[in-house]
């Protein structure tokens, strides 16, 4: 790639983090994002309230789906990112090796999950659902390498308007057919609709938009694509473990349980876990990594000190997240999925801490493999699979839904823990001077909640507990427009 390409102003004159033009790229994904969620919320909502059990089901099949989903966008874009980010390199010799792996990747997840439903002997419903919903998320992974292309030119808005029309397309054929009442395995083929139109509207816009004029896999690409796979390898395992510890709870709690109590699990854990995907699929995995890996190479400094900032505004981001969810979990869950959701009420109390864990644990990882620690990160991920799969064992027999809730808050925790103290070890980047406001902030928002509590308006309270956030938000908006004064 052309020098002035890959990064427009020299390295000396990057003083900032503000002039990376984050915030308009993390603008334009997240409004793709917002309408696909949306939608995804609509699609969820209404088959939760049609029947919990066709919920359940659809939830197991998600999960399942996910895996192979997760194999190959974590498991190799992130590799993928700073091989394109290389300044001499044959960019579609490199995505034809990928899209090629990705592909062996995909069908072997699809059979490894045929492989797991029928163990577990599920109905012949649930397989075909499980098995359609799994192919039509599994094409997501392909569509992500040509994104990834997109990404690091910058171009993270033509990737939004492809993954909008995708969504609208796609769930528009789903909410149809929930509507009519379809079987359920029509109805999840709104997957393979809306990730067909991802797939060719990547191919397309990376054909167009960066510096290669089309995909090869010439004979000596080839041979070299055992090397990749040998490369991506620790990104794969690691994916893999990281999914598994994200979603065993809910296979257990299905064999212990059956799908109403996994209803009740999936509901708020689609509330709490759409907080963490937003800021790591949009703002860390297609913004900052790119940004990351680019500024490891070329400006340390710079690195560090963006690396400390983010963490900041991700723990002072998660602090109120966390705390309308907790205060708010019986009027959210109640207003989306009904009253037939009251064990998902206080299991959100419990699964709101997993919030700040996959803030600051998402930022460690990308920080870490931006520094090509990626077999250390792999020790951490299996490490905490299996203390995972020791909590679930040990935990969902005796009570399944506390089980399920506590043995994916520990293990959250863990993880977020070992990463995070890693980085600050190698990298200082949780200062007590960045990090004091905060406590600050949570200090005098605990005080107002509680001395207020006796007016008896709850809303008073929370709206007052959430003020020192306010204004610890516009203390740090002032403080990025006097250094972006500074720097112009």
């Amino acid at each position: 790639m052309d020098t002035k390409k890959e990064n427009p102003s020299p390295p000396a004159k990057s003083a900032t983090p503000y002039s990376h033009g984050i915030l308009g790229k993390f603008l334009h994904l997240a409004g793709a994002q917002w309408i696909r969620d949306g939608l995804h919320t609509v699609f969820l909502i209404y088959l939760a309230r049609q029947s919990t059990s066709d919920y359940g089901e659809f939830m197991v099949a998600f999960g399942l789906a996910s895996i192979v989903l997760f194999l190959g966008e974590f498991g190799l874009n992130q590799p993928l990112v700073a091989s394109l980010s290389k300044k001499f390199t044959h960019k579609g010799d490199i995505l034809a090796q990928y899209t090629l792996l990705k592909g062996g990747i995909m069908t072997a997840g699809w059979l490894g999950v045929l492989v797991f439903v029928l163990w577990q002997d599920y109905t012949a419903g649930l397989t075909n659902l499980v098995l359609v919903i799994s192919a039509g998320v599994g094409l997501e992974a392909l569509a992500s390498s040509f994104f990834v292309a997109i990404r690091v030119e910058g171009r993270q808005d033509l990737e939004a308007r492809i993954r909008a029309l995708a969504a609208i397309l796609g769930y528009g054929w789903g909410l149809a057919l929930l509507v009519a009442g379809a079987a359920p395995h029509w109805i999840a083929l709104f997957k393979l609709i809306e990730n067909s139109v991802n797939l060719v509207g990547g191919v397309l816009l990376a054909l167009a938009k960066t510096d290669f004029t089309g995909l090869t896999l010439k004979r000596k690409s080839l041979a070299r694509t055992w090397a990749t796979a040998k490369g991506g390898a620790v990104f794969v395992l690691m994916a893999l473990a990281a999914i598994l510890y994200n979603k065993a709870n809910v296979y257990f709690l299905q064999g212990q349980a059956g799908p109403v109590k996994v209803a009740q699990y999936s509901a708020t854990w689609e509330l709490v876990d759409g907080m963490s995907i937003l800021v790591s699929n949009l703002l860390l995995r297609s913004v900052l990594y790119p940004l990351f890996v680019r500024l490891w190479k070329n400006d340390k400094a710079e690195f560090t000190r963006l690396a400390g900032d983010c963490l900041r505004w991700l723990i002072g981001m998660s602090l109120p997240v966390m705390f309308i969810l907790y205060v708010e979990s019986d009027r959210i869950i109640g207003t989306i999925y009904g009253g037939a959701y009251q064990d998902a009420m206080w299991m959100q109390k419990y699964l709101v801490f997993t919030v700040i864990c996959a803030f600051v644990h998402n930022l460690a990882a990308y920080l870490m493999m931006s520094q090509g620690k990626e077999r250390l990160l792999l020790f951490i991920y299996v490490a905490g699979l299996a203390l995972n799969l020791v909590l679930c064992a040990v935990l969902i027999p005796a009570d399944p839904l506390l089980g399920a809730c506590l043995a994916m808050v520990v293990t959250k925790a863990a993880v977020a823990a070992a990463t995070t103290i890693y980085c600050h070890v190698k990298m200082d980047i949780a200062g007590l001077r960045g990090l004091l406001p905060i406590g600050l902030a949570l200090a005098a928002g605990t005080g107002l909640y509680f001395l207020s509590w006796p007016l008896g308006v709850r809303e008073i309270s929370e709206f007052l507990a959430l003020v020192p956030f306010l204004i610890l938000v516009k203390t740090w908006r002032d403080e990025i427009r006097a250094r972006r004064a500074a720097t112009s």
